[in-house]
């Protein structure tokens, strides 16, 4: 199953990520390599961010959301999880 997370941040995210950037890229990297995120990236400007998981429930994903330093230190201000049928491509 694929998931879409959708990331809002705070204002002066890029600013107040600095020292938590290397844990979250960290994290990111980690589950890549384990298959089951396949991409990550920010919008631009950088006011949110997008993350492709293919793994079997949502559940696996608000785990990756709960353990994320983003979260965890105030940088993302929402976040939603939507189930994604992916019709092409893999």
């Amino acid at each position: 199953m694929h998931f879409a997370l959708f990331y809002e941040y705070v204002p002066d995210v890029v600013e107040r990520r600095k020292p938590f950037r290397e844990a979250h890229l960290a994290l990111l990297r980690r589950l890549h390599r384990e298959g089951r995120l396949l991409h990550a990236g920010t919008y631009q400007p950088v006011d949110g961010a997008l993350l492709v998981f293919r793994v079997g429930s949502a559940a696996e994903v608000e785990a990756f959301v709960k353990a994320d330093p983003y979260l965890q230190n105030g940088l993302v201000s929402s976040w939603r999880i939507r189930e994604w049928t992916v019709v092409v491509g893999g």
